[in-house]
């Protein structure tokens, strides 16, 4: 099988290519003002995975799903009911819960815990907010932990799932920082994180180089947006 990539689009969003050729966009919003130009209009996707109903997160599900489509989305039952009024064009499976696994495109994905919020902007209640560990054809495993602080329960996700990588939000304020991430990254027990959801506003503070300071023994793989990263 070819190496699997994850290429980061700016803020939360990334778009992940799989060993056996399947292109998985995470939290796709891509008017984000990191996105680069050209990831802007994707040319093909396979699945959606997204892991809560901000806008910062589902802001391209729809015109992805309506242009591809109709392709799985994988989504909290009720946030992917709500994309599914909102015009997302998607399969009539409901969406799983947190525990739950399903496999798409020959891809799994399972929902565990975050600690977030998620309503809609449109006032929507679209589920509580979640992680997804991806597993690929091959085996391997990453974890996308959506938004969230950390919890000590980080620890279950990594003795269960054994994620290869983490993809760890950092700039604070709505999400943990680089200190909290270098605690996710000592209990999930990684030794490869992905930082992202920092420098998309002023607000988000956080640095990849304060995660250096607390992720001793970590690779913390900082890539620019646009940038592609072989898993």
């Amino acid at each position: 099988m070819a190496d699997a990539s994850l290429t980061w689009l700016g803020h939360a969003s990334f778009r992940l290519d799989t060993p056996g050729g399947k292109r998985v966009y995470v939290d796709p919003w891509l008017d984000n003002p990191k996105c680069p130009e050209a990831e802007k209009d994707p040319e093909r996707c396979d699945v959606i995975a997204v892991t809560h109903g901000h806008s910062d997160h589902v802001g391209s599900v729809v015109d992805i799903s309506r242009k591809h489509g109709p392709l799985p989305i994988v989504a909290m039952v009720e946030l992917k009911g709500w994309l599914k009024d909102k015009g997302a064009q998607t399969d009539d499976m409901p969406g799983p819960n947190k525990g739950g696994t399903i496999e798409a495109e020959g891809v799994k994905f399972t929902l565990v815990n975050a600690f977030h919020s998620s309503g809609a902007d449109d006032g929507a209640y679209t589920g509580e907010a979640a992680g997804i560990v991806i597993e690929l054809e091959d085996g391997r495993k990453v974890y996308f932990a959506g938004d969230t602080c950390v919890f000590g329960d980080m620890q279950l996700i990594g003795r269960i799932y054994s994620p290869d990588v983490a993809v760890l939000p950092i700039g604070g304020h709505f999400t943990m920082d680089p200190r909290e991430a270098g605690v996710a990254c000592e209990l999930l027990g990684v030794s490869r994180v992905v930082p992202c959801h920092y420098g998309t506003f002023p607000l988000l503070t956080g640095t990849p180089d304060e995660l250096r300071q607390h992720a001793g023994g970590v690779t913390v793989e900082a890539i620019d947006p646009g940038q592609t990263l072989t898993l």
